[in-house]
Parts: structure tokens; C-alpha cells; sequence
């Protein structure tokens, strides 16, 4: 069976695993509290931006040493940053553990080469018109925007042109000394992990990464602006656009709230892209190219989102179906049925999942960055398992009984 072991280091960097002998992999990741809600108004985009130039190379080793290695080890590798959190991750055989612990703990002291940052500065800029220029183009991003405002939880993970544009080396390397201190990182690993020679290895590794120290302090944000670069219209101009897309942004459970569970389950009962009420009516009878719901989780707070796309002519009629839709929800609840189908589809995915180590990473990993909390298969099958139809219209009640902020591309 799966065990779960834990340390903390003198520097204060946290070691978590879930170590199963019977795995035929491992896998580790870095998990760094540095997402946008972190940033101010001149490091708009740095935490995204930084997780690039994290694979440009290291005292050690090149840019290309990184990549040839990480080839080499034959394994999955990647990052990723989000609001809250930066993640490094890899899977690999268990024989090289040692290996990819000394090639991923590398990665985290990056030389931030001037010349580097130049040439990533152009990949971000593409990345952000790319996103620009594709459905639901920038919608998502203007829905957190307008209802979180445009900064912490929502300013924008890759930042805007503009904050690209004027960011600087320098200020990325005081963003990294200020954000890469080992109390906000947690090194998690899951699967046929020998634990005491990781945490041997780490400890050796890390000792040095305490006296990192930011040289920059910035003023605070000016809450009364609008940072450069962002409109707050409702309204996203898509000129070459044939389907409207619509996105609507509302109240949710936190990661911390005992209502999650049952706010994944409803939104399962109403959105799932299969056998949901939204598919019923909406997917299957052609009314609509998309339609579909889904919790957001943040630490201390959550957001609901509805999302539709559809031919223009048929907009209108099919926001007034979600709206009765939700509403019959709100009044009425669900049927035992949806329920059960509910439970069943979310736990065979937890299981399924489960199997390996590489999903149960960030599971493991996120959970510890954010709460210092673990939660087992069996805990999560029993969170979703103990929901019951009162409990799902307590949640509709709660969170979907206001009116959405609506964001229309189109």
C-alpha cells in the first residue's frame, strides 16, 4: 500500500512523498508558491515568464545540457504556472532518481542570462498573441479580470505585451530571490521513491538556497488604476469570429471549503461533456458546439464558470436555457439518479488516475504547497462517497442563485 512520508529541512523547504514499492516509476516536482496573485503591477507576467527561463541553463549546465538530459532519462517532463503555484515535474524509472533529483534541484538555481531572457522575451510575446488570437480569444482571462479585479487572483498568468515588453533581467532575478526561498517550495514525489536518500540528497543540495535575499522593494499597487494593457469591457471584440462565445463568472467553494466535493459533483450532474443536462439539452439536440460548467479552486477562494459556444442567431435562446436550467437546479435539486451516476463517474476517474504516479503527483505536491494537508485515495473516495442530494442543493443554493458576470466574444 501507498505510504506518505513528510520532513522539513533547517532551510525550511518541505519533502512530501507517497511512496509505493510496487510502481514501475517515480515521479518529482518542484512546487513553488510563485503564480500571478503574487506578482505587483511591474512583475505582471514573472512567474510564467521565470518557469521558462528556468530550462536556460544553470551554473552546471547549458540549456541544451538541460534538455539533452531530461532526454535522456527517457521520462516525461515539464512545468506549467497557474495563480498560485509554479510547477516542475518529471517522471522517470526509479533507477534514476538520483539522476533527475540532481538534474530538476540544478534547474532551480538558473543563471537568468541576460542574452536568454532577450530571446524568451519574444516567445512570451508570441504566446500572448497566440492566445490573443484564438477562441475564446483572451475571454477566460477577462472574466477573472472583471470579477476579481486585475490583480492577485486576477491578473493575467502570462501578464499583458506591455509588462513584458518593460520587464528586465534584473527585476526577474529579484523576483527569483524573492520567491524561490525554500519556505515557499515544496519538493513532492510519488511512486517507487526511495525517501531517506532523497531527503539526504536534498538537504545537501538546498543548504544554500536560505541566503537568497531580493535586492528590489516595490511600492504597492495602485488599487484606484487599471494596469497598462487591460480593459475591463464586458464585450471582447472578435471581428473574424463565426460562433459567439460566452463566459459567465461566479462565487465558488475555495480549495479549503468542505463544499467542494459537492460542487464538483454538480457540476459534473450539469456540465459533463457526456450525459450531463447541459449535453442533453444544449450538445446533443445541436443547439450548441460547447456547453459545459466547472468549479474553479483557489486557497481562499473559488469561482464558477458556465461556458457556451454557439452560432450568434442562437446566443440568446441558449443563455436562457442554462439560465432555467441552473435555475430548476436551485429550486428543485437533483434526482438520486444524477447523483449516483455523479459519484460513480468522479470516483472510477479518481481511481483510474490514481494509478499513476505521475497524476497523484500534483495531487500530493499542491495540497502540501498550499495547505500543508494530505489526502489519500481512499479520503478523496470518501469525500465524494458522502455527498448527499441535500448537500448538492445547499451548494446550488450557495453559489448559483446570483446572476453571473457575462463576458461575450463574438
Amino acid at each position: 500500500m501507498p505510504q506518505f512520508q513528510h520532513a522539513t529541512l533547517a532551510n525550511g523547504l518541505r519533502i512530501v512523498a507517497e511512496t509505493d514499492p510496487r510502481n514501475y516509476s517515480m515521479s518529482l516536482g518542484y512546487f513553488v508558491r510563485a503564480g500571478s496573485r503574487n506578482e505587483l503591477d511591474p512583475q505582471s507576467g514573472l512567474s510564467h515568464f521565470l518557469e521558462h527561463m528556468m530550462f536556460k541553463g544553470t551554473q552546471r549546465r547549458s540549456a541544451e545540457d538541460v534538455n539533452r538530459e531530461l532526454d535522456e532519462l527517457g521520462g516525461q517532463s515539464n512545468a506549467y504556472t497557474s495563480e498560485e503555484q509554479t510547477v516542475y515535474y518529471a517522471t522517470v524509472l526509479p533507477k534514476f532518481q538520483d539522476r533527475i533529483v540532481d538534474l530538476l534541484t540544478d534547474m532551480m538555481s538558473p543563471i537568468l542570462d541576460g542574452d536568454e531572457f532577450e530571446t524568451e522575451r519574444n516567445v512570451i510575446l508570441e504566446e500572448i498573441a497566440k492566445y490573443e488570437d484564438q477562441p475564446p480569444f483572451g475571454g477566460f482571462e477577462r472574466a477573472m479580470e472583471i470579477y476579481f479585479s486585475p490583480r492577485g487572483l486576477g491578473r493575467r498568468v502570462l501578464g499583458t505585451s506591455e509588462s513584458i515588453e518593460a520587464m528586465t533581467a534584473a527585476r526577474m532575478r529579484d523576483y527569483f530571490n524573492q520567491r524561490y526561498r525554500p519556505e515557499n517550495i515544496v519538493l513532492a514525489a510519488s511512486g517507487n521513491v526511495d525517501f531517506d536518500a532523497l531527503v539526504a540528497e536534498i538537504e545537501k543540495r538546498t543548504a544554500s538556497w536560505g541566503d537568497r535575499r531580493a535586492a528590489e522593494t516595490l511600492a504597492a499597487d495602485d488599487s484606484e488604476s487599471i494596469p497598462e494593457g487591460i480593459e475591463l469591457s464586458h464585450r471582447v471584440a472578435t471581428p473574424d469570429a463565426v460562433q459567439a462565445y460566452c463566459i459567465q463568472i461566479g462565487n465558488g467553494p475555495s480549495s479549503a471549503s468542505s463544499q467542494r466535493h459537492a460542487a464538483r459533483l454538480l457540476a459534473s450532474i450539469l456540465g459533463d461533456e457526456g450525459g450531463s443536462r447541459f449535453f442533453w439539452d444544449l450538445i446533443d439536440t445541436g443547439r450548441a458546439e460547447v456547453a459545459t460548467c466547472w468549479p474553479q479552486e483557489f486557497s481562499d477562494r473559488g469561482a464558477w464558470f458556465n461556458y457556451l459556444v454557439c452560432v450568434p442567431d442562437d446566443l440568446e435562446s441558449n443563455q436562457r436555457f442554462i439560465r432555467e436550467i441552473i435555475r430548476s437546479v436551485v429550486e428543485k435539486g437533483v434526482t438520486e439518479e444524477e447523483l449516483e451516476q455523479a459519484i460513480n463517474k468522479t470516483a472510477a476517474g479518481y481511481i483510474m488516475q490514481s494509478e499513476r504516479p505521475s497524476n497523484r503527483l500534483f495531487s500530493i505536491g499542491s495540497r502540501w504547497l498550499i495547505h500543508n494537508e494530505y489526502v489519500d485515495l481512499d479520503q478523496s473516495l470518501a469525500n465524494i462517497r458522502s455527498v448527499d442530494q441535500a448537500a448538492i442543493a445547499e451548494v446550488a443554493k450557495t453559489y448559483l442563485s446570483e446572476e453571473p458576470t457575462e463576458i461575450l466574444a463574438m
